[in-house]
């Protein structure tokens, strides 16, 4: 059997890269995804995974990692972490175009990976038993919020393709995952949505107690498609304990209450 390998998007920072450098501790072949260079290559001299430079909005650069991957032989799982939301505009106000992208980045770009490299996936499930397709997802796929109705909608959108993408696949030894998020600190996520402003970024962390982390989520991923092969983990929503829901947020240390 070949070693057991995965795709993983969105590859270049945060969660995505979080995943990788696991996946290889673990003894993954790893084929990272992501659109800058110079990023994947610090992260395969850091960890030796291959890397795939592609913008996964292109359908043609898409097409050229089918084919990449193809040529490289079977696979066991695609992790689709490449996403991202921009502004912070109300649904009155908002840009069309900024949602028309996060529409893209976050749904169309999955949709587009996961069904090129399928016929990969399934030849490695004849090998190994079982293949994957894990999403990360979000909470702001389960519930809105104010001035987050774009980033909602994409990532309403994405939880609903990969719930439908599970129905089509039933009867083949295929699983289908997400791992939706709450707070997590990573790099680069808030600093892009706020545009770059890290005054908001430091606003929307402050007082909060151990909000995750990239490599939180990554641990995730991994014990997901590691786990025996006829356990599929649906959907796992992971929240920071100071964030007991999508509204409830504790700005304080953390502290037993005194009888």
């Amino acid at each position: 059997m070949t070693p057991l390998t995965a795709v993983v998007t969105g590859a270049s920072s945060g969660i995505g890269a979080a995943t990788a450098r696991l996946l290889r501790g673990h003894g993954w072949r790893v084929i990272a995804v992501a659109r800058r260079a110079d990023r994947l290559a610090a992260l395969a001299a850091e960890t030796g995974c291959e890397t795939f430079v592609a913008d996964l909005t292109d359908a043609s650069a898409v097409d050229a990692l089918r084919a990449h991957v193809a040529a490289s032989g079977p696979i066991h799982a695609i992790v689709a972490v490449a996403g991202g939301a921009i502004g912070t505009d109300t649904v009155e106000s908002a840009d069309a175009a900024d949602w028309m992208r996060m529409f893209d980045i976050n749904v169309l770009s999955a949709q587009r990976v996961i069904a090129a490299l399928l016929p990969a996936l399934r030849a490695g499930a004849r090998e190994r038993g079982v293949g994957d397709i894990l999403a990360i997802t979000s909470t702001a796929g389960q519930i809105a919020y104010e001035t987050g109705g774009g980033y909602n909608a994409a990532k309403f959108a994405l939880r609903g393709m990969m719930h439908a993408l599970r129905l089509e696949l039933a009867g083949e030894p295929l699983r289908v995952m997400q791992v939706a998020p709450g707070m997590v600190r990573t790099d680069e996520f808030a600093l892009n949505r706020f545009g770059g402003d890290a005054e908001k970024v430091d606003a929307l962390y402050e007082g909060v107690e151990h909000p995750l982390t990239a490599h939180d989520i990554a641990e995730l991923v991994v014990h997901a498609i590691e786990a025996p092969a006829h356990v599929n983990v649906d959907e796992l929503t992971v929240r920071p304990v100071a964030q007991a829901a999508q509204h409830k947020l504790i700005r304080r240390p953390l502290a037993v209450r005194e009888d």
